[in-house]
């Protein structure tokens, strides 16, 4: 199977995002994902709506993702979609789905963790980014995932530490709540962070033993800041808004930092890739590659379209899948929790 081209078809439905790439061997030759807008009114995700929204667009973004690849259904080597974690209405979607279209075109069905995704992105064969050799440490922060997890070869990996309650990104979106701003508001936190003095506010980092993390109390303690300042002057938000962005930013990069720094002293790796949506923050990126002068370490970051939820980290885990043919079944279960 190495020695022949291979057409992935993935299929990615974990959340709020219909997403459906191909891709040629390692290499992505489409990648599409379509957006609900629906949820914003709501400001957060409502499962049902997103299961209901899954259902209209998974047809059309199969279809977009096939001619853009320019190829045809009956090219395909083999199916992979989003096994877990994720919300259990959007995963059978996908996954009945991708059940179904395999046994049409009698081709293997591969099932994918969400995580060893957001994981295996930087494998994907794309100009100007290199690819972190084994072994390597990941930090994967998403909105519903905050984990350091040691990474011996494709289907070796280990989770070293992860939170004990709520995510990093469930601290970022809860903050743009009780600011006031949009669902979703993590990146407009990372905008107005870029304006602000990261100092101008000073929050307790919370004492969590090992390399596991806690954002629950750093929420709550935000929450009390603002409705204390808010009550004292109505127009504290408006008016100090870049520096409280700057602030909580600031904390929560120097929470993971810690822990990365406490990873890479236990283990002696000093390669550091990061994945998931989070990884988005400009304030994060940046960090980590300053700490590539600073600390000595190796940084990987992934290219943008490949942090948040999209089809292309489903279809590299997928292919690396294909060559050990670690292939599913009909009986395969999507589940909302799973290990890697």
């Amino acid at each position: 199977m190495k020695n022949q081209d291979t057409y992935i078809l993935a299929i990615e439905s974990s959340c709020d995002d219909t997403g459906a790439a191909v891709l040629l061997n390692n290499k992505v030759i489409s990648n599409v994902v379509a957006r609900q807008e629906i949820h914003e009114q709501y400001g957060g995700v409502i499962p049902e709506l997103a299961s209901r929204a899954h259902q209209q667009n998974i047809v059309p973004t199969i279809d977009v993702a096939l001619k853009k690849a320019n190829i045809t259904k009956e090219q395909l080597s083999a199916i992979a979609f989003t096994q877990g974690p994720g919300l259990m209405g959007s995963l059978l979607v996908g996954g009945s789905f991708a059940k179904s279209l395999s046994m049409a075109l009698d081709i293997p069905l591969i099932a994918v963790n969400h995580m060893h995704a957001h994981i295996l992105a930087h494998f994907i064969d794309e100009a100007g980014f290199e690819k972190p050799t084994f072994p390597f440490l990941a930090l994967t922060i998403s909105g519903g995932h905050t984990q350091i997890v040691k990474v011996n070869s494709f289907f070796d990996l280990e989770i070293l530490g992860e939170t004990t309650d709520d995510a990093v990104g469930e601290a970022f979106d809860k903050t743009a709540k009780i600011l006031g701003f949009p669902y979703p508001g993590g990146p407009l936190i990372d905008k107005f962070a870029k304006k602000g003095n990261p100092k101008a506010y000073a929050f307790t980092k919370p004492k969590v033993p090992g390399l596991n993390f806690s954002f629950s109390g750093l929420k709550t303690q935000i929450m009390y800041f603002i409705q204390k300042n808010v009550a004292l002057n109505p127009n504290f938000i408006e008016e100090n808004k870049a520096d409280i962005c700057a602030s909580v930013q600031y904390t929560i990069i120097n929470i993971l930092m810690d822990k990365l720094k406490m990873a890479v002293s236990e283990t002696g790796i000093s390669q550091i890739a990061i994945g998931g949506g989070v990884s988005a923050n400009s304030g994060i990126r940046q960090t980590l590659k300053d700490a590539e002068l600073k600390y000595g370490w190796k940084t990987f970051i992934p290219k943008f379209e490949y942090t948040t939820d999209n089809a292309a980290m489903i279809g590299i885990v997928g292919y690396h899948k294909y060559l050990e043919q670690h292939f599913s079944d009909s009986t395969t279960v999507s589940k909302a929790r799973i290990e890697f």
